[in-house]
């Protein structure tokens, strides 16, 4: 097998763990309203789809929140309250420390909003300094599993699909990547994503 020219990392679930259960929560607290009421909001009527697949800008999105809720919290607490929700996926980081020793070029591949990709750029320096590409979605205007990111994504790492190494935690966006020639393969733990790469011939101390 010949190996990949470039590395294409999901975030979510893979670079970093996250709760949508307390982010729910945590707006719920600021907001002055029930979790429940929350999870209408984002998910139920669409709001949070539209911002992750840049249809609604920040403003718009804080806008269109504080409408819902009925009060005006400042932009900063809103942000804050849902996206430190965060934390990393410690078993995986030595691996992408060492393939980026090795010289591998990366990217990060994902579906997310710009606050919660500032957020993760700004504290974890591993998502700013191991990686040379970020294919996100609001910025791209397409979510996986659509055929556009995955095209957008092979153009940003100035590769071909074929030439592309992909590893996601959710079944249906690793069958997106390959729907267009993309080597995908399903996130389980660190050591068989050590293993996965190896067998593509890989090289890195690990």
């Amino acid at each position: 097998m010949t190996p990949p020219k470039f590395l294409y990392f999901d975030l979510g679930k893979v670079l970093v763990d996250f709760s949508v259960e307390q982010m729910l929560r945590q707006l719920a607290d600021v907001s002055g309203v029930n979790p429940e009421c929350v999870r209408e909001i984002l998910y139920n009527d669409g709001l949070m789809r539209r911002y992750e697949s840049g249809q609604i800008s920040s403003q718009e999105f804080y806008e269109t929140y504080c409408a819902k809720i009925g009060s005006q919290l400042t932009y900063d607490r809103l942000c804050y309250a849902g996206s430190t929700i965060f934390s990393l996926n410690l078993p995986l980081l030595p691996i992408v420390t060492q393939l980026r020793q090795a010289g591998y070029r990366m990217g990060i591949l994902s579906n997310t909003c710009e606050c919660h990709w500032q957020y993760c750029f700004k504290h974890y320096s591993i998502v700013a300094e191991c990686f040379h590409v970020y294919a996100l979605s609001y910025r791209i205007g397409a979510l996986k599993p659509d055929v556009i990111i995955y095209q957008a994504a092979a153009e940003l790492a100035g590769c071909r699909p074929e030439d592309i190494f992909f590893i996601d935690d959710i079944p249906g966006h690793v069958e997106g990547a390959k729907s267009i020639g993309i080597d995908a393969i399903l996130y389980t733990s660190a050591k068989d994503t050590a293993a996965a790469l190896r067998r593509r011939g890989l090289c890195f101390n690990y």
